[in-house]
């Protein structure tokens, strides 16, 4: 581990985990995380107010339990970054504002990067250095997107995306026609394994031969379990959950890893990151390695953790803004809750047109009154 790599710390707040992390170049130092899960269980999805305040609270002492842990001190960071979008309003802006607060007293650059581009960063403190192009198929509680990153730093180009409700949403909504709780993924996960994925034929959303061939859908599947289960339950007959789960979980990760292998063949890329919450789920990761084996692309999946929201991704990718050398973020950054995924970053002022960042900031204050 070079020492001349870029220090830099991470803060990611987009939705209900305070994550903070720290990298040397591609070597994870620290990796801490304080959830407001449980807050929201009983409330069976995440109540944003909620979510602020815990991030609010969080934030200092998470920030000082990654410093304890990697073993430095804030003034040896090369960088601060930050999670500048998409997610949570409210929730953004307690990172950064946090991250500027902390940008500002140190005296150290700020960076502003996109929460989707940095769940594909992650990748490189577990398997090196990121190949370029990489494909990138990113499924999470509020996103399903198949991404083409020929730089994670600059140039990031959406080859696909879910058209209604993310992999994660369906997951959770499912669970909850259930009675299993939130949140509903690894809950399924654990069923399915018990379950006959075949016993129920669920449908597979935007497969047929002239649907969007990267596009994702999951509103019409989620509808079709919940009329299954619906119909049992109206018959008096008992619902055989662990089938209904696996059922449901193969119908998802069957779309999802047969629109991902044909997107790297027909892109010519041999092989594929899969990132984000869902790719914990263990049967999306055997079925994935199963097909790119069998067509020979390389599958590129981080250590579940490492998938979840956390800071580790957000410093992985600012280490990557300093070691290219891009453009830091002014303190006049502004969380911006519908970022697009083709900006991994937010440069300051200096480096693009005046005038659209104030619009914008105050555009996300009045959304913040009202919400």
């Amino acid at each position: 581990m070079a020492a001349d790599e870029p220090l830099v710390l991470g803060i990611e707040t987009s939705c209900d985990e305070t994550g903070v992390g720290i990298v040397r170049g591609t070597t994870l130092l620290a990796d801490a995380v304080a959830s407001s899960v449980d807050t929201h269980a009983r409330f069976g999805g995440v109540v944003p107010e909620i979510a602020s305040r815990a991030h609010l609270e969080a934030m200092v002492p998470t920030i000082e339990r990654a410093l304890k842990q990697a073993g430095i001190s804030a003034k040896d960071l090369d960088g601060i970054a930050v999670t500048a979008g998409p997610g949570l309003a409210g929730a953004l802006l307690v990172g950064v504002s946090a991250a500027k607060a902390y940008a500002y007293a140190l005296n150290k650059p700020l960076y502003g990067v996109n929460h989707l581009a940095s769940h594909i960063c992650v990748d490189q403190l577990e398997h090196g250095p990121l190949p370029e192009p990489t494909m990138a198929l990113l499924v999470s509680g509020g996103h399903s997107s198949l991404l083409l990153a020929p730089d994670i730093t600059a140039d990031v180009r959406p080859m696909g995306a879910t058209i209604d409700d993310a992999a994660g949403e369906a997951f959770d909504k499912i669970a909850r026609v259930l009675n299993l709780g939130f949140p509903g993924g690894p809950v399924i996960d654990r069923l399915a394994k018990e379950g006959d994925p075949d016993a129920i034929a669920f449908p597979r959303g935007l497969t047929g031969p002239r649907d969007p061939a990267y596009d994702f859908s999951f509103s019409g599947l989620k509808t079709a379990v919940a009329r299954w289960i619906e119909a049992k339950r109206a018959a008096g007959e008992e619902v055989p959950v662990r089938d209904v789960a696996a059922s449901f979980q193969e119908a998802v990760v069957d779309v999802l890893t047969r629109k991902a292998v044909r997107a790297c063949k027909d892109e010519g890329v041999d092989h594929l990151m899969i990132g984000g919450g869902v790719a914990a789920n263990s049967r999306l990761r055997a079925l994935a390695q199963e097909r790119c084996e069998r067509v020979g692309i390389r599958l590129r999946v981080p250590r579940p953790g490492l998938c979840t929201d956390n800071g580790a991704m957000v410093a992985a990718l600012g280490a990557e803004m300093v070691a290219r050398n891009r453009p830091a973020s002014d303190l006049e950054l502004s969380a911006d809750s519908s970022l697009p995924v083709t900006d991994p970053h937010v440069p300051g002022n200096h480096s693009h047109g005046h005038g659209h960042d104030h619009d914008h900031m105050h555009e996300i204050s009045k959304e913040n009154l009202y919400s």
